[in-house]
């Protein structure tokens, strides 16, 4: 019973903490949703230059969708015209990172590691696309865009992005209509996509904290490349939404993982799962694919070495700043967001398991 409270009371207050910061992330993710259409991003993202990459990899950093969500997107994209590079580099950007796992990162972890995350998903984005069109695939690719959408649109049932089929707000509204569409979207569709998630990833934190001893992870993982390698062989077949992560990377901080470990299961964790590497070998092709995964390893290994050497650098003890966030705010503030949070994830429970 002891070790259930202590669970308890840990997730209580790591959702307490990022509470504000997930609802205001949610609030501009759905500005995003209202005032940005496919059909602009489509524009931009056309030709296999390197600069057409360039803009998939930043368009994508702040769009709030997780790595099922995106595909739809990505695909849409694919068929107006996009690159099979810029592409992969939207695939990539957009799940890896958005606006409510920025606030998020920002009210668990540092301001450090939010600017750091989103750069370093930028640079793993332009990578991966760069590699895409400079070895393009040899023989052509011909599975038909419309059935794999139909069954993108299946796997956003299982939790994430676009679960109704509508991956867009119709763009022939007034500014009050799209507003309310885009909140629509936030509090309703994507708390039903990724609010189980979140609190799941509430949950483990929680669990990682009561469970696991301060220093274990430094003791039996260990520092440096030996522990980029662990994260990287957990976080690659894990589905975890980038929301739902950082929790999870915080609770690990705290129990001596390093910030470039840490940055390797924010960056592996969200872009990679079967779906995701399912669709990309059947639109874009086997070495689109390969190029995908090894794009995402490399630059995880090669960027924790660069955070981890920056942390060094500056003298920061990580695990102090993230014992000490969650000051900025009064405590009143905290507490009514996350029961709101909790709230609003348990009426879009509700509502899906009642089939409305």
């Amino acid at each position: 019973m002891e070790l259930l409270t202590n669970i308890i009371v840990e997730s209580w207050h790591v959702l307490v903490e990022a509470g504000p910061y997930v609802l205001f992330g949610f609030f501009v993710a759905g500005l995003l949703k209202a005032f940005v259409s496919d059909s602009f991003l489509a524009k931009h993202l056309g030709g296999r230059s390197v600069w057409s990459v360039i803009k998939a990899a930043v368009i994508g950093v702040p769009l709030p969708l997780c790595s099922c969500g995106v595909l739809p997107a990505a695909l849409g994209l694919r068929k107006q015209g996009a690159s099979k590079g810029a592409t992969t580099a939207f695939m990539i950007s957009t799940p890896e990172t958005g606006v409510d796992s920025m606030a998020v990162t920002y009210a668990l972890i540092d301001p450090i590691m939010t600017v750091v995350r989103p750069v370093a998903a930028s640079i793993t984005a332009i990578f991966a696309g760069v590699l895409v069109n400079a070895f393009p695939e040899k023989e052509p690719t011909s599975a038909p865009l419309e059935s794999l959408m139909a069954n993108v649109h299946d796997h956003g049932h299982e939790g994430c992005g676009c679960s109704d089929g509508r991956c867009d707000i119709d763009g022939n509204r007034t500014f009050m209509g799209k507003f309310m569409d885009g909140m629509h979207y936030a509090f309703g569709e994507m708390i039903g996509d990724i609010g189980r998630w979140l609190m799941l990833g509430v949950l483990i934190a929680g669990v990682i904290s009561a469970v696991i001893p301060q220093d274990a992870l430094n003791e039996y993982v260990g520092t440096g490349f030996l522990s980029y390698l662990v994260m990287l062989v957990v976080a690659l077949p894990l589905y975890v939404c980038a929301t739902a992560s950082t929790p999870i990377a915080a609770s690990l901080l705290l129990k001596g993982l390093s910030p470039g470990a840490a940055l390797v299961f924010l960056l592996a964790g969200p872009a990679t799962n079967g779906a995701t590497i399912t669709v990309m070998l059947k639109t874009l092709g086997k070495r689109a694919a390969f190029l995908y995964v090894a794009a995402i390893v490399i630059c995880s290994l090669g960027l924790a070495f660069v955070v981890d050497q920056l942390y060094i650098a500056l003298g920061l003890d990580i695990r102090a700043v993230v014992s000490e966030v969650g000051e900025t705010l009064p405590h009143w503030v905290g507490v009514a967001s996350g029961l709101i949070l909790a709230a609003l994830v348990a009426k879009s429970f509700l509502r899906s398991e009642g089939g409305g």
